[in-house]
């Protein structure tokens, strides 16, 4: 069919207002927030309103097989969202209402275009709290939150999205009706579907609804800033204090690129001849977090920490949470390419995997800095290069390529919450084998047999 055809075919069931087809409109939902940027301009994009219209589009995008590629507010990092020739951007991002909040059973009912930070907002007025908290948290939407399980500073101790996620609405690419989980405690009827979806990517079925499960807002929260000469030193407070079973709720490290990046963005009065920064939280009873974050600084000072502050009031905490989370704009300033990578490595291996990442970026000739929630293992290693310098690009690659094999050569994955997308696609087979890529083939050919759902994004055609 033409894509003529398939615009008119969209604007008889959802609306002219609800279709973009203008050069200027599809160029700006042809890329997300990873680099480098790919050059593809889909057919239309289409913007529903009710899940209703999505199953519509569904319908029709099986019946005609257009390519349909579900997307959020376009921050994903591995190019999950990017199209290809010819498809369909259904953008979720009107479908923005929260359902429902059941104190009762601590539980949301949220649709996929809501910002993560206006559930935490809402779900606090009721002294509540919804702990999943990626650093895009402000901008991102709870639906591209489950395609990609993503995590956050406070996974460290409190997990990731999909240890949240309680029932799932899904419309399937023939424009099916799934309905997964429920508000109860406990359920074991049937295989879990509602995991399967969970961090899919969109290539199994799009979101139009969610349940999440709450928990008590912490009574207390305290914050402080450790600052080191050495990165490794830094490192090691992360597995000296999970060895001593405390469990924060953040452990966040810059090293020292990043801390001067970050200085240079915000002005936030960071030393920038530190080479090593860990933001550190703790909460829960106001009777042990002080005591909780007393043993974190003797860690600290152990491994002779240069630098220790402690917030004293709640604005200074939000300050020092600031300075983690511009740390990718403030990186992207340095150079005309940022390549924000993502690894997971067993807690213990923490100290190892910042010492390999700093050999493969020396061996490489490229420049790569570290920063992420090493409390839970996730380093998200950054190549500040330039896309047009082939060379030097080749180099970036290359030593991504070699930060992977490490990170799987000690027990982790070559990714812990971006997801596999377009970039890491050709990577997966080193973590699953052979018999995991035909499993998941085999669920992909069975939920999508036509695949038009993000065609080419995990599994690699």
């Amino acid at each position: 069919m033409t894509g003529e055809n398939g615009v008119d075919l969209l604007v008889r069931l959802v609306g002219k207002d609800r279709v973009l087809t203008s050069a200027e409109d599809l160029t700006v939902y042809a890329y997300d927030s990873s680099a480098p940027a790919q050059d593809v301009l889909p057919m239309a994009v289409v913007l529903p309103e009710s899940r209703d219209q999505v199953a519509t589009i569904m319908q029709l995008a099986n019946e005609r097989r257009i390519p349909v590629i579900p997307r959020g507010s376009g921050t994903g990092l591995a190019g999950g969202t990017i199209p290809v020739p010819g498809s369909i951007v259904l953008l979720t991002t009107r479908l923005n209402r929260i359902v429902d909040i059941d104190s009762a059973n601590l539980t949301a009912s949220v649709e996929p275009g809501v910002l993560t930070a206006a559930l935490v907002a809402e779900v606090e007025k009721h002294g509540l709290f919804y702990p999943p908290d990626p650093g895009s948290m402000a901008i991102s939407t709870m639906g591209g939150n489950v395609a990609l399980n993503s995590g956050g500073l406070r996974g460290l101790k409190y997990g990731v999205t999909r240890d949240y996620v309680m029932g799932l609405e899904i419309i399937l690419a023939n424009g099916q009706i799934l309905k997964t989980g429920g508000k109860c405690k406990k359920d074991v009827a049937g295989y879990n579907l509602t995991s399967l979806f969970i961090g899919s990517e969109g290539t199994l079925g799009v979101i139009t609804q969610i349940l999440v499960r709450l928990i008590p807002l912490p009574e207390a929260r305290r914050t402080a800033v450790a600052f080191f000469d050495d990165v490794q030193a830094a490192a090691e407070v992360v597995a000296d204090t999970i060895a001593a079973r405390i469990v924060p709720v953040t452990l966040e490290l810059l090293d020292g690129m990043s801390i001067r990046c970050v200085e240079d963005h915000a002005g936030l009065g960071l030393p920038t001849d530190a080479n090593a920064m860990l933001l550190i939280e703790v909460d829960g009873l106001d009777q042990v977090v002080d005591g909780e974050m007393q043993q974190i600084l003797t860690i600290c000072q152990k491994h002779n920490a240069r630098q220790v502050e402690t917030a004293r009031s709640a604005s200074e905490a939000e300050n020092l949470r600031a300075a983690r989370r511009s740390t990718l704009a403030a990186l992207a300033r340095r150079r005309p390419t940022t390549i924000l990578e993502d690894v997971t490595v067993p807690r213990d291996m923490i100290p190892e995997m910042v010492v390999r990442i700093r050999q493969i970026a020396d061996r490489n000739n490229v420049e790569i800095a570290i920063f992420g929630h090493a409390g839970d293992g996730n380093l998200h290693p950054t190549g500040m290069t330039d896309a047009r310098d082939a060379n030097e690009l080749g180099r970036m690659e290359a030593a991504f390529r070699e930060i992977f094999e490490a990170a799987l050569a000690l027990g982790g994955t070559i990714t812990g919450e971006h997801g596999i997308g377009l970039k890491k696609r050709h990577f997966l087979p080193m973590q699953v084998g052979e018999t995991g890529m035909a499993t998941m083939r085999a669920i992909k050919k069975a939920l999508d047999p036509n695949g038009i759902l993000n065609p080419g994004k995990v599994l690699a055609a």
